[in-house]
C-alpha cells in the first residue's frame, strides 16, 4: 500500500496502470479508489453561506465598484450567491476624538451622535451611509438574511472611553450598569432596519469574548467578557427580545477559537435556562485549529453529545495569519479544506467568511490578502483572490435546506477531502485533491445528468463537463472539483 501511494506521487501514469491491473486481478481492489455518497446517512441541514461587511463596506460603499462587488458576492448567477450578509454595528471609533486605533479602516461609524446642547447621545440613522449602501446592494443582489453584529459597545458606554478594549487586558470594558443601555442601543438599531423592510435574521452583540482586547494592543474594536459576563449580558438581550417580541434571533457568543475556553463558554451558555430556552444555535469562529482533524472531530463530537438538538454556526474564518499568495492555488486549497472540515467535523449549519474585500496596490507579484476580493486604493478596480473560486465550489451548488450526507472514500484516497449534500433531486459532491498528481476516482452514485466544475492552478471554477453521468473521473493535481448529479430532470 505504501509503495502504491509513493508511485501515485512519483510516477502517476504507472500507478494508474497498476491500479487497473489490481482491479482485475485482486478481488475488491477496485474499491480502493471508489467514492460513494451514502445518501441515506444524513447529517445536518444547511442554513446558508455568508460573509462580513467589516470593515471594507464603509469605504467601498458609494464607490465606483460597489455594485460590482455586491454582484460578485451575492448574485446567484454571476457571483457567489451568498445568502447571509453580516453588518457591523460599529463602536464609533471613527468619531471618537481620543481613538487609539491606528488603522483608519478599522475605525467604524455608529448610529449615535452627540447633542452638544444636552451632552447626551442620540440616534442618527443617516450615519454609516457607505456601509448601509453595501447592505442595500447585498439585499438587491440576493442576500436573504442580515446578521447585525457588534465587535464592541459604543465607546461612550465603555469603562475606558474606547471601543478598542479596556485599558487593562482581560477585563470587560462594559460596566454592568451600562448593560441595559447597550441592549437598548442594539435592539433599537435592529428594530429600525426591520421597520424599513430589511431581512434581519439575528443580532450578535458579542465578538470573541475570551481574547484580552485592549491594554497596549488596540488594533481594532473589541471587548472582553468572562463566560459569566457573556451569559449575563446575553440573558438580558434574550429577556428584552422576548418582551419586545423581536422577529429576529439572538446569536452568539462568537467565540474566537475552539479551545478549552471555547467549551467553557458553551457550557455556561447552555446551562443558562434562559439561553437554553431562547437560543437553538451557538456561533463560533474557526480559528487556530486549521487542519487539526482530530481536534475538530473531538470538538464536534463533544458539542453533539453535550448539547443535543442545538446547532453550531461557523460565523467567521479567514487565513490567520495570512501567509499564502492569494493568487495561488495554495490559498484556494487551504480555504476549501477548512470549509470541508467545518462541515464534516463540526457539523456547521452555516458558514461565513471574514472578510469579503481588502484594499491592495497591484504590484504584479505575490499578494498577501485574507479576503475573497480586493480593490485598488482608488476603489476603481476589483480583483479576485483565488480563494473566491474555492468558496464558489460550495456556495453555487449547496443551497439552504440541503442536507449533508456521508461520503465514503477508498483507502487509496487519503489525500482527497470530500463533502456531499442532497436537496430536491440534486446530489452535490465537493472533492478536494491535495495530491501533487492527477488522481483517478470511481463514482458509485448515478443519476440522469452530471455537471463538473474545476478549480486548479490555471482554472477558476470552470465547467469541465456537462452530460450523462460518468462513473470515472480524473481529479487534477491540487484541485477542487464539484460534481453535481441531477437525479430528476
Amino acid at each position: 500500500m505504501m509503495l502504491f501511494k509513493l508511485l501515485q506521487k512519483k510516477v502517476p501514469e504507472l500507478a494508474i496502470i497498476i491500479g487497473i491491473l489490481l482491479s482485475i486481478l485482486v478481488p475488491g481492489a477496485s474499491q480502493s479508489n471508489t467514492i460513494q455518497v451514502m445518501e441515506n446517512q444524513t447529517c445536518q441541514r444547511f442554513d446558508g453561506w455568508g460573509t462580513s461587511g467589516a470593515w471594507w463596506s464603509q469605504f467601498v460603499g458609494n464607490s465606483a465598484v460597489d455594485e460590482q462587488v455586491a454582484e460578485l458576492l451575492f448574485d446567484k448567477e454571476s457571483g457567489l450567491g451568498l445568502q447571509i450578509y453580516r453588518y457591523n454595528i460599529g463602536g464609533g471609533e471613527a468619531e471618537n476624538p481620543n481613538t487609539r486605533i491606528w488603522d483608519r479602516w478599522r475605525r467604524t461609524e455608529s448610529f449615535y451622535t452627540l447633542n452638544e446642547q444636552t451632552g447626551k447621545y442620540e440616534f442618527d440613522f443617516s450615519r454609516d451611509a457607505n456601509a448601509r449602501k453595501m447592505m442595500d446592494l447585498a439585499v438587491q443582489n440576493g442576500a436573504t438574511g442580515i446578521i447585525l453584529f457588534c465587535v464592541s459597545p459604543h465607546f461612550s458606554m465603555t469603562a475606558s472611553g474606547h471601543a478598542s478594549g479596556g485599558l487593562t487586558e482581560n477585563s470587560s470594558n462594559l460596566p454592568r450598569e451600562n448593560y441595559q443601555e447597550f441592549v437598548d442601543y442594539v435592539l433599537t438599531v435592529a428594530d429600525h432596519f426591520v421597520s424599513l423592510g430589511y431581512p434581519i435574521r439575528a443580532v450578535s452583540p458579542i465578538n470573541e469574548p475570551q481574547w484580552g482586547w485592549g491594554g497596549e494592543w488596540v488594533g481594532q474594536e473589541g471587548c472582553h467578557y468572562s463566560p459569566e459576563e457573556t451569559v449575563d449580558l446575553l440573558e438580558l438581550f434574550a429577556i428584552n427580545m422576548i418582551k419586545r417580541r423581536s422577529p429576529y434571533a439572538l446569536s452568539g457568543p462568537e467565540n474566537g477559537a475552539m479551545s478549552k475556553d471555547w467549551f467553557d463558554y458553551q457550557k455556561k451558555y447552555f446551562l443558562s435556562p434562559i439561553l437554553n430556552y431562547y437560543c437553538n444555535t451557538y456561533s463560533g469562529h474557526s480559528y487556530w485549529m486549521d487542519n487539526d482533524i482530530e481536534g475538530k472531530r473531538e470538538a464536534g463530537r463533544r458539542f453533539a453529545l453535550c448539547f443535543p438538538g442545538k446547532k453550531f454556526e461557523m460565523s467567521e474564518w479567514c487565513e490567520l495569519p495570512c501567509k499564502l499568495d492569494s493568487n495561488s492555488i495554495d490559498s484556494a486549497l487551504y480555504m476549501a479544506n477548512i470549509i470541508q472540515q467545518d462541515l464534516t467535523l463540526l457539523n456547521a449549519t452555516s458558514w461565513q467568511s471574514w472578510t469579503a474585500v481588502s484594499r491592495h496596490k497591484e504590484t504584479g507579484g505575490t499578494v498577501i490578502s485574507d479576503t475573497l476580493l480586493r480593490v485598488d486604493p482608488a476603489y476603481t478596480a476589483v480583483r479576485y483572490n483565488k480563494r473566491y473560486f474555492a468558496y464558489r465550489h460550495f456556495t453555487s451548488n449547496v443551497e439552504p435546506g440541503a442536507v449533508r450526507v456521508r461520503v465514503h472514500t477508498g483507502d487509496l484516497l487519503s489525500e482527497i477531502a470530500a463533502v456531499a449534500f442532497k436537496n430536491c433531486g440534486k446530489l452535490t459532491l465537493v472533492l478536494i485533491n491535495n495530491e501533487e498528481a492527477d488522481t483517478p476516482v470511481r463514482l458509485k452514485n448515478t443519476g440522469e445528468h452530471m455537471q463538473v466544475f474545476t478549480t486548479d492552478a490555471v482554472r477558476n471554477y470552470e465547467q469541465t463537463y456537462d452530460g450523462e453521468c460518468l462513473s470515472e473521473l480524473s481529479l487534477p493535481a491540487r484541485s477542487i472539483t464539484t460534481v453535481v448529479i441531477n437525479t430528476i430532470v
